[in-house]
């Protein structure tokens, strides 16, 4: 048996930490704590509740030892585009304002105004999003410039953790790149477009690379989990994670890492930073070894979260309003699990009625019921009455925009597409899968579950020499997991 690796992965909606070890030529993974990530509403925004997750960090860890189980290294990855910034002395300034925040509204004519959204695209390859970090910076020039004025960094959120592990301050590439800062031809900091913004340089170092090793644990970081590691940098983006860990055998597959967000798209050699791509708004994000997923960002399974959330009565950010909605049960009726909810969408699967998912009313309403309710009595179409109307809608519509994406891809790269491999803990959801398939006419293969712990953990391993290389790994993954095809009917 080889040694322990830990993956700590942490998503919008949850974290776990995950050990991974090689035995009999397998990848063997095992949940060993899980936490909820949640949001709080404070200084008037949605944040994210940093001191829950950070303690939440250190109590998996103190895992390893109860369990005695302690990992040769660990790596962090999470969601995108926020951050935290510090000042000379390490200490955070403000909140970590979460990205479905409202604070970047209308933001993106002020950056518009600096650089032509072209010519931004043209330098960084990313889709425009209005929570992406360059929007976000510029929320924060206009509400509190002198946080920036006081900050001597910017860490991403997977960074701020591992300068609390270890104290050493790294900025991670294919979380960077997120941020539309960095140029995808130099995959650095563009340093032009910063001036363009009015930036602070300082703010931004030398990037680091997945497989980098940051070093050990803090020594009052280690007496307090019970033992001592090292720090390996994943693919800190989650979604680069995940990517790593698709076990394709052919070069002419679609991925979709499914969860909170859907991200389809394929890996390149070379960014598509053409205008028609712009147009067609996708992005080229920066992959470990310098792979670039080009690729869509879709709601994902965020709506029909809400949804759950909504139907049993659970506020998704703490201090805000429940919103009001109309629909045949009440909140707190009844608790709702996910298979609940596909078999009630499965009773409903005549009900025809479609919404843009990924529509910004969707991004973070205060009723998600509600928004979904109005979208379509705004088009017309009818109303879901329903809870299985309502998750029908939610599921067709999401089909729809993964066929157009699809599509779209297929335009942008000049290629044709054979099959589409899911992976994440979206890919649990097998009525969606199959919908996936019948609605795109492709093949699906759907696993492994934990795509982005396994991404995470196959760094670790060939750092630590477990793999040589990543097509090594991918074939141990398929040997490793349940790879189950997917039938549209």
């Amino acid at each position: 048996m080889g040694p322990y690796y830990l993956a700590i992965d942490i998503g919008a909606s949850s974290g776990r930490h995950i050990l991974g070890h090689i035995e009999n030529g397998q990848m063997i993974l095992e949940e060993i704590y899980r936490f909820e990530t949640h949001q709080v509403h404070r200084n008037g925004h949605d944040c994210w509740d940093i001191d829950h997750l950070w303690q939440s960090i250190l109590d998996g860890l103190k895992v390893c030892k109860t369990l005695d189980k302690l990992p040769v290294s660990l790596g962090i990855d999470t969601w995108a585009v926020d951050f935290v910034l510090l000042d000379q002395s390490g200490v955070r300034i403000g909140d970590a304002v979460a990205y479905r925040d409202s604070r970047t509204e209308g933001i993106d004519h002020i950056v518009e105004a600096k650089i032509p959204p072209e010519e931004l695209y043209a330098r960084t390859g990313i889709q425009k999003q209005n929570f992406n970090t360059i929007y976000q910076l510029a929320a924060l020039q206009q509400e509190h410039p002198e946080q920036l004025q006081a900050a001597h960094s910017l860490l991403m959120i997977p960074d701020y953790f591992n300068y609390l592990l270890t104290g050493v301050q790294k900025q991670e590439y294919t979380n960077a790149t997120s941020t539309g800062l960095v140029n995808a031809s130099t995959k650095e900091w563009d340093r032009e477009l910063l001036e363009y913004l009015n930036l602070p340089s300082r703010l931004f170092g030398p990037l680091s690379v997945p497989g980098e090793v940051l070093g050990p644990l803090r020594p009052d970081i280690a007496e307090a989990v019970g033992f001592q590691t090292t720090v390996v940098l994943p693919a800190t983006h989650d979604t680069g994670s995940a990517f790593l860990a698709v076990p394709a055998e052919c070069d002419n597959a679609i991925y979709l890492s499914s969860g909170t967000w859907s991200l389809l798209g394929v890996e390149n050699a070379q960014p598509i930073t053409s205008e028609a791509s712009r147009l067609q708004n996708f992005t080229n994000e920066g992959g470990a070894w310098y792979r670039y997923r080009y690729l869509k960002n879709i709601m994902g399974l965020w709506m029909i979260q809400s949804i759950r959330r909504e139907l049993n009565g659970v506020d998704y950010v703490e201090g805000k309003a429940r919103a009001t909605w109309t629909l045949n049960v009440a909140a707190g009726e009844r608790q709702w699990s996910f298979p609940d909810l596909i078999a009630c969408a499965e009773a409903e699967e005549h009900f025809c009625s479609i919404v843009d998912a990924n529509d910004a009313a969707f991004l973070a309403p205060d009723s998600m019921i509600a928004a979904v309710q109005e979208a379509c009595r705004r088009s017309g179409q009818p109303v879901p009455a329903t809870v299985g109307q309502l998750i029908q809608c939610v599921y067709r519509s999401l089909t729809l925009c993964y066929k157009s994406a699809i599509a779209e891809l297929s335009r942008l790269t000049g290629k044709d597409y054979a099959a589409i491999h899911i992976v994440g803990g979206g890919c649990q959801d097998h009525y969606l899968n199959r919908m996936t398939a019948c609605v795109t006419g492709l093949p699906v293969w759907a696993g492994p579950v934990e795509g982005t712990a396994i991404g995470n953990l196959v760094v670790q391993m060939i750092h630590g020499g477990d793999f040589a290389d990543l097509a090594t790994a991918r074939t141990c993954i398929r040997k490793s997991f349940d790879i189950k095809e997917v039938l549209s009917q």
